[in-house]
Formats: structure tokens, sequence, C-alpha cells
């Protein structure tokens, strides 16, 4: 008895090693015997407002999405495929009005012009630009508020931006 209550564990443990299964819920679709490497181009902020922080948060933020979620290697020069563009547009505009007549909320937007190359399918090349906004209450002065917006529009455009180029959805 015990030894095939022991024969039927061994196969029981064979069968479930044998039988694994592996998803990758990152949203990357690449052929990685074909495609490697990219080249991700520092995107300069070419905005008539500029903030500052937002080109180098904007930046870091593409890079570590693709380091996170792809397993390509970050290259300076001819990659596999390359991203670069830059901050085209970063402005506000009243979004809404209060019953006084006043400003009640303000839109934050910003749009970035993205070029891709993929080397390894050229038909998938583009260029096209990706919006995000924020909306605040006007009570807020602008200056508080700034960071915790636009990290949040570059957390946008970088995930579209990521969609567009390896998702494939």
């Amino acid at each position: 008895m015990k030894r095939k209550l022991y024969l039927l564990t061994a196969m029981m443990t064979i069968i479930l090693v044998s039988c694994s299964v592996s998803y990758k819920f990152n949203g990357a679709s690449i052929d990685y015997t074909k495609t490697k490497t990219i080249t991700l181009v520092d995107f300069p902020n070419r905005c008539s407002y500029v903030w500052g922080p937002m080109a180098p948060l904007f930046n870091n933020a593409l890079k570590d999405e693709f380091a996170n979620h792809t397993h390509l290697s970050q290259v300076k020069r001819n990659g596999d495929m390359k991203i670069e563009g830059e901050i085209t547009q970063y402005s506000q505009r009243n979004k809404s009005v209060s019953s006084e007549g006043y400003s009640a909320q303000t839109e934050l937007s910003m749009t970035v012009n993205v070029r891709f190359t993929n080397n390894a399918n050229h038909q998938e090349d583009f260029e096209r630009q990706f919006t995000a906004s924020q909306v605040y209450e006007t009570t807020k002065n602008l200056n508080s508020v700034q960071e915790e917006l636009v990290t949040e529009m570059v957390k946008d455009i970088v995930n579209q931006i990521f969609n567009a180029t390896v998702a494939n959805w």
C-alpha cells in the first residue's frame, strides 16, 4: 500500500511539473528572435510653457516602462527598435465655470510627438502624437498640484506609447 501511494505521489509530481503553463500579462508581443535591442532617445521639451522637471520625468518613465515590461536591451544607437520625439505641448485652459461665472476647474494637458522605427518590420513604423490631460480645481494653485498631475499625464502617455509600439493590441 505504501509503495502504491509513493508511486502515485511521484507520478502526480511529474505530471504537475511537466504540464506547467506560462502566461505573461505585461502586454508586450515582441518576437525576441528578431528584436533584441531598443534605442530610446531623450525627448526634449519644445513647449512654449516649460516646467523644468517634465522632460526628465517623461524620459525616465519611458525607459523604465520598457526596462520593466520587456526583455529588450536599451542601447544608445542602432537599436532594432527606435523611439524618439519631443514634448510639443503643455498648456492649461478653463474646463468648467461656476454658477458665479468664474472658472471652477482647469484642465492641464500634455502632448508628445513620437517617431517609432521598427527595423525588423518597417510596416509598423509611425509618427504620431499622444496626449493626456488632468483636471484640477481652480481654487488650487498650479504649483501645488503640478508635479502630481504631470506624473499622471506622463504615466498615461508612456502607457499609450508602449501599447502603440510593442503591445500590438
